[in-house]
């Protein structure tokens, strides 16, 4: 059996540790660009989900809503004071629901992709499905929202997302 000189070891050994030196790079540079693209495409599906998803959530807590009405004014042990009441507050969601839906109908008749329009007593918020809006685009936004909801406008919040 021959054996290879001290030189010829080192020199193989130098090589082999260059190899794992780039591999080692390589595996870096592809897991980051991997890594990072993934990252793009689950931001991207988290945000075409949102108005899904939120639409989704809303519907839910609303039918509870009206579940939770509807059982106090079945209720045989709740007064009339309270089952007027549940009913008064079931009929100011269900218009509440129904002018969010228009309005939200109209925001997407106007060319957007998607709305979601939340109403309170106190303030208004609307999510546009854009990256960004113009001034022309939050103003068509805002008079839909005045007309439909009779809402001020210093009090309709206007955020783009995308």
């Amino acid at each position: 059996m021959k054996t290879l000189s001290k030189k010829k070891k080192i020199i193989i050994l130098s090589v082999m540790i260059a190899l794992l030196l780039v591999t080692g790079y390589v595996n870096v540079a592809l897991n980051s660009s991997l890594s990072s693209s993934a990252t793009q495409t689950n931001a991207t599906a988290v945000n075409a989900n949102f108005y899904t998803n939120y639409r989704t959530e809303r519907e839910a807590t609303r039918t509870q809503e009206i579940q939770f009405y509807d059982s106090i004014i079945a209720s045989a042990t709740s007064s009339e004071e309270a089952k007027q009441e549940a009913e008064d507050n079931k009929m100011a969601l269900i218009a509440q629901m129904e002018k969010e839906l228009v309005t939200e109908g109209i925001i997407r008749g106007k060319g957007f992709d998607d709305a979601i329009v939340t109403s309170s007593s106190s303030n208004v918020n609307v999510f546009v499905k854009s990256a960004e809006l113009t001034g022309t685009e939050v103003a068509q936004i805002t008079s839909v929202v005045t007309e439909q909801l009779g809402i001020e406008i210093d009090k309709i919040v206007i955020i783009p997302s995308e």
